[in-house]
């Protein structure tokens, strides 16, 4: 299943896209910039899009950014908040979807749990900082570096 997801996921995403265009003004994404004892940062590898990167997902109607976090950690990650993520920075994601927002959490308290998704993630690993697997998306590197630097975020994904 996964070689269609990653075979039909560009085709549809267009589609997908302007669905929700049509649905919401404006849409919002979470991603969880987990770390562990050892200074290490959890990414995920999808099944249907090539890279690495903070695991999160999309909030939902009914859900605060928090909540969302919260359930896409534990469905993509395996990892459950035991302290509240403390919000980093949010960017603009407007030159690859417009309209779409992202907010980037800090989560160093957790505990392991059985991740809940099913097919959507294909790895999940743990990296040093400075040595991120190949693949690690851009925009993932940068917010790695800016929470590690203390610089300010670039206000656009």
């Amino acid at each position: 299943m996964s070689r269609w997801k990653r075979f039909l996921e560009p085709h549809l995403r267009p589609v997908y896209q302007t669905v929700m265009r049509q649905a919401r003004g404006l849409t919002l994404g979470v991603r969880g910039l987990v770390t562990d004892g050892e200074g290490r940062i959890l990414l995920v590898e999808h099944t249907y899009i090539h890279g690495w990167y903070l695991p999160g997902g999309g909030v939902e109607k009914r859900e605060t950014a928090e909540m969302a976090l919260a359930r896409e950690l534990v469905e993509e990650a395996g990892v459950r908040l035991t302290a509240p993520a403390r919000l980093l920075s949010v960017h603009s994601n407007e030159r690859h979807y417009r309209g779409d927002h992202v907010l980037i959490y800090h989560c160093p308290t957790w505990e392991p749990c059985r991740p809940t998704s099913r097919g959507e993630i294909r790895r999940r690993d743990w990296f040093a900082p400075d040595d991120l697997p190949e693949g690690a998306s851009a925009g993932t590197r940068r917010r790695i570096t800016e929470m590690l630097d203390g610089r300010p975020p670039d206000l656009f994904w």
